[in-house]
């Protein structure tokens, strides 16, 4: 019987009881470790490998106060959920993995890999059609390719190998825009954009187990979860919305559309006034200020280190929405800057970084306002703003696992940006066209939620 650690030791203390058992004496097990340990001091939890369900792992505390759904690894810290992705934190799943960056080109149907220690494309080969995003499997051993062949039928998922940085065999998969995983790790979520929908796929296979409709999600997106797992928040890009998803019970638990104005009933009464309007019009509340009509693109989601609140990228607002998940209400926007689209976390969990594109099309233009801002998370306000020297178009990325650089596509501009977290100096390397969602590997955590920084 081969038992998977799921958590580095040196996480786990105190550890008062710890088993490695059969399935039969699972009960037996818990009463005695509550008895040892008071009820509710910790709670145990068993995660089970994806690839085994069979598998018995070790029993391990759970943090008080989190009860995250069955087969979920615990949350080591509820103040700060991203602490298991520190710095130098890595797992043993990636101890062969090769330092590189993947780059998905969307209009060269290709990855380009980036030795980061060089600066070199040292390699690149072709996918399937419009690759969108690289992704890290639940169990951190496989990085999966989406190629979404948007508006076509032959949408597939193409495997990397992290040990030798090349491809296999593709799979063939229905509209893959994106990807993420069930916090059990028993699920590949498929986010099929053109058919508003969530397909729950076999995590090795990719055979379908069932399907969620989100039929009043037009562009259905990117996502981030909730600190327990129960639920997971996934942007609308084409209404101006986000969806809430019960994990659990496998349905839509409501929609609510985002706006810079939220806390403003006279402006979007002005807004959903029908008939045609200008982009911008005079705002008779503030007297030389003009209130935005066009709706807004929600792009990429992150949630707070608490767990309690979600910050949403906006393309067309140019900044943060703050979104109460619990409640699926909206708190607070952020203005950051043009085109607000990718959502990062610091190593250490105090900042967020977002990456605006500089423009505010879907197709837009080379050497735009593209910039970095940095977002507190404490105070949910903007510390400081990189601007891409010459001008530029950040996207999608990831984080350095030791957390000196910030590594974004530069969709527009057919480069990658190396971004140094300390003093915003920019390094650029030349890729394919249409770089999108690159993933730096290997990255720092136990397990991964999918897309390219969704790691725990």
């Amino acid at each position: 019987m081969k038992v998977r650690q799921l958590v580095a030791p040196h996480h786990w203390l105190p550890i008062f009881l710890i088993y490695f058992m059969h399935k039969k004496t699972v009960t037996l097990g818990m009463s005695l470790a509550l008895l040892l340990t008071g009820a509710g001091a910790a709670w145990l939890a068993l995660a089970q490998s994806p690839q085994n369900s069979g598998a018995v792992t070790a029993a391990v505390p759970v943090a008080q106060g989190v009860v995250v759904v069955p087969g979920m690894p615990p949350v080591a810290d509820p103040g700060n959920l991203y602490r298991e992705t520190g710095a130098n934190q890595f797992s043993p799943a990636v101890a062969q993995a090769l330092e590189r960056v993947y780059v998905p080109n969307r209009a060269a149907n290709s990855v380009s890999v980036i030795d980061p220690v060089s600066l070199k494309v040292v390699d690149t080969f072709k996918v399937g059609v419009h690759p969108q995003h690289v992704v890290p499997s639940w169990d951190l051993r496989t990085l999966w390719v989406a190629n979404n062949a948007e508006g076509r039928t032959d949408g597939s998922l193409t495997p990397i190998d992290p040990a030798t940085g090349k491809p296999g065999k593709s799979i063939p998969v229905d509209d893959p825009y994106n990807m993420y995983w069930s916090p059990d790790g028993r699920h590949a979520i498929v986010v099929a954009e053109a058919f508003k929908r969530l397909d729950f796929r076999d995590v090795n296979t990719m055979e379908l187990r069932y399907s969620i409709a989100t039929p009043l999600c037009a562009g259905i997106n990117h996502a981030d979860f909730s600190i327990d797992g129960r639920f997971a928040l996934f942007t609308c890009e084409f209404n101006g919305s986000i969806t809430k998803i019960d994990l659990v019970g496998r349905k839509v638990l409501g929609t609510i559309k985002l706006s810079q104005y939220f806390d403003r009933p006279d402006a979007l009464a002005l807004i959903a006034q029908p008939g045609t309007k200008p982009r911008k019009i005079p705002d008779p509340g503030q007297s030389g200020n003009e209130i935005c009509t066009t709706p807004g693109m929600p792009q990429d989601v992150r949630v707070s280190p608490d767990g309690k609140t979600f910050f949403v990228a906006d393309m067309m607002a140019d900044g943060v929405h703050v979104v109460d998940g619990d409640a699926l209400k909206q708190i607070g926007f952020i203005a950051t800057g043009v085109g607000a689209h990718g959502l990062y976390p610091s190593r250490d969990g105090k900042s967020l970084y977002v990456a605006n594109r500089g423009g505010n099309q879907i197709r837009g233009k080379p050497l735009g306002k593209g910039s970095v801002s940095v977002i507190d998370f404490a105070t949910r306000s903007v510390t400081q703003t990189w601007v891409i020297p010459g001008g530029g178009s950040p996207d999608m990325g990831n984080v350095s696992a030791d957390g000196r650089h910030l590594w974004l596509s530069g969709r527009y501009d057919d480069t990658v940006y190396r971004i140094d977290t300390r003093s915003g100096a920019v390094d650029k390397i030349k890729v394919g066209r249409e770089p999108h969602g690159l993933t730096v590997w290997p990255q720092p955590g136990r397990y991964s939620l999918g897309h390219t920084g969704n790691l725990r």
